[in-house]
């Protein structure tokens, strides 16, 4: 597979790298198109690469140790993943996952260290994704210790809308596939009470579903129930 040049060049990241910075970065990578419900790396597994996802997207799970799995990241076209290098760790704490067909640029991790010295933007890249993942993931935990599971999922998924909101018709469309067995593992809680409450939302028009597919057609109204239901 040929890499679309023109393609990395429209990425933030590498927007002001010059002609032969970036033909050398890309000539060390390989492109990887990872089918609807492939693995890129699992949980576990050795470090040996680092990945710059180009298109589709991603969820990264984990499984903790009393067996239950949950979504700790979405990895969305333009984003770094999987630099287990600079979180000083020689295996991937998390399994990413293909939720469409996407496509992915990697590089040997041993890489790592020349690239970040030649090219300062890509560290500074790196540590803001750190950064973004620590802040939602204390958010998350936050959110889990205070508030009601009802709000906790408004949360979820204004925050999906965000990352990944697409304008369709009156509403904004979550524009990956997600299913309410997603949307139970970035909460915390179960299949049962997702679909309970996204029937709810239905029936006040907050929210249209479907087959792993979610549409919010209130942002106003479910702002107001995330903000201020009654924990």
């Amino acid at each position: 597979m040929k890499i679309d040049k023109s393609l990395v060049r429209s990425i933030a990241l590498f927007d002001r790298m010059s002609d032969a910075d970036l033909d050398k970065f890309l000539g060390h990578a390989v492109p990887r198109r990872v089918p609807t419900g492939e693995a890129v790396f699992e949980q576990g597994a050795a470090a040996t690469h680092f990945f710059l996802l180009l298109h589709g997207r991603l969820k990264v799970t984990q499984v903790t140790e009393d067996g239950q799995q949950i979504i700790v990241r979405v990895v969305h076209p333009g984003d770094l993943f999987g630099f287990a290098k600079a979180l000083q760790r020689s295996d991937y704490p998390g399994t990413a996952l293909a939720v469409s067909e996407s496509i992915a640029l990697c590089w040997p991790t041993e890489l790592w260290p020349q690239f970040i010295d030649r090219n300062p933007r890509l560290a500074v890249t790196a540590m803001q994704t750190i950064g973004q993942r620590l802040e939602e993931a204390h958010t998350r935990i936050r959110e889990m210790s205070t508030q009601e599971v009802e709000r906790r999922v408004a949360h979820a998924v204004l925050r999906l809308a965000e990352q990944a909101g697409k304008k369709e018709g009156p509403g904004v469309r979550i524009d990956f596939p997600i299913s309410r067995q997603d949307i139970a593992e970035m909460t915390g809680t179960t299949l049962h009470t997702v679909s309970r409450i996204l029937s709810a939302w239905e029936g006040k028009g907050l929210v249209e579903g479907g087959r792993q597919k979610l549409i919010i057609l209130d942002i106003t109204g479910l702002t107001a129930l995330a903000d201020h239901a009654k924990d």
